[in-house]
């Protein structure tokens, strides 16, 4: 890997929806979920226009309530389930595996959070072939549901010489600007995953339709 400090931009790659293209797979399980629960099924379209983080006010959105401990445990537990039987079929964004190889490559380093379980996350990226880009590929270590700030905050102290304010997050939700936010970090938001392009705009980050665009414009704006 090529040289990084506090002068080269290091970009931090969110997981689902971004360098892994599951649409298909998340709404699958979403429905899935709803089904426990007597929800109708919903569309691509509207999963991104009501999705939110963390995901029990999500599911508040579409029943009108909140949802009981019990019934989000449920839910919770359906997701996960048929989230895994579905994820096999899934593969990386368009172009993704190349940008990454390219990054590194120019010097660039890189890591991987996610708000999936940690557990499961390590060896999925591996089976991608592409674990070896990342300085880190840190996963969700506590019960899911919550916010990714404070992941972010582990995460940025954990790479050493990296410096938040050279730091880019590259992800698909406004949580994902929330955690930069946060942290420091600067943000850029793909259109790609599980956010409408209205409401990714609302976070007042810059919004890009392609991994390639992303990671153009994290190198301008990191400074």
């Amino acid at each position: 890997m090529g040289t990084h400090g506090k002068h080269r931009t290091h970009l931090v790659w969110d997981w689902n929806g971004t360098l892994l293209d599951d649409n298909d797979a998340v709404i699958g399980a979403t429905n899935a979920a709803f089904c426990e629960v007597g929800l109708a099924p919903i569309t691509l379209e509207q999963y991104r226009e009501m999705y939110c983080i963390p995901i029990p006010r999500f599911y508040e959105r579409l029943m009108g309530r909140q949802p009981t401990q019990a019934e989000w445990e449920r839910m919770d537990g359906v997701f996960h389930r048929h989230y895994t039987e579905r994820r096999d079929a899934c593969g990386l964004t368009e172009g993704a595996e190349e940008l990454l190889t390219q990054w590194q490559l120019g010097g660039g380093s890189q890591s991987l959070l996610s708000m999936y379980g940690h557990d499961q996350l390590v060896p999925v990226v591996r089976g991608y072939g592409i674990e070896r880009h990342f300085l880190r590929v840190d996963g969700r270590t506590g019960p899911s549901g919550g916010s990714k700030a404070r992941h972010m905050e582990r995460h940025i102290a954990a790479l050493d010489g990296i410096s938040a304010e050279r730091t880019v997050i590259i992800g698909d939700a406004v949580d994902d600007a929330v955690a930069a936010a946060h942290v420091g970090a600067k943000a850029v938001l793909y259109t790609g995953g599980s956010h409408s392009r209205a409401s990714l705009e609302a976070a007042g980050v810059p919004v890009v339709d392609s991994l390639a665009e992303a990671a153009q414009l994290a190198e301008q704006i990191a400074g």
